[in-house]
């Protein structure tokens, strides 16, 4: 077996081919490697964006939620002072028994 001394131009040349050929698959095989992980990557960030978009979907409509929440609070507000007029107007017509008379005398009363 001869050592590469530069002596022999051919064996100079194989071995700089093989070297270069060898360094070359390595570097293939690096950037496949890279793109896969880059492949990888941007399929996690895509499926991470399409859960952000979801989230925001979702919590957007929070602000709403209150707005509504203010308002059932108003209504049940109102609907208590209904169902207390219709308490008295139930206890008024247990004890009345000229009822009809009693709302028609009012009705002209206010007139």
């Amino acid at each position: 077996m001869r050592f590469i001394d530069g002596s022999d131009p051919i064996l100079s040349w194989w071995t700089a081919i093989v070297v270069v050929l060898v360094v070359t698959a390595v570097v293939y095989v690096l950037l496949q490697q890279i793109i896969a992980a880059a492949a990888a990557i941007e399929g996690t960030v895509s499926e991470i964006w399409t859960k952000g978009q979801r989230v925001a979907n979702n919590t957007i409509h929070i602000a709403t939620l209150y707005r509504t929440e203010e308002l059932v609070q108003a209504i049940l507000g109102r609907a208590a002072r209904i169902a207390a007029s219709a308490a008295a107007i139930e206890q008024h017509a247990k004890t009345c028994p000229g009822c009809p008379a009693c709302i028609a005398s009012k009705r002209s009363r206010a007139r």
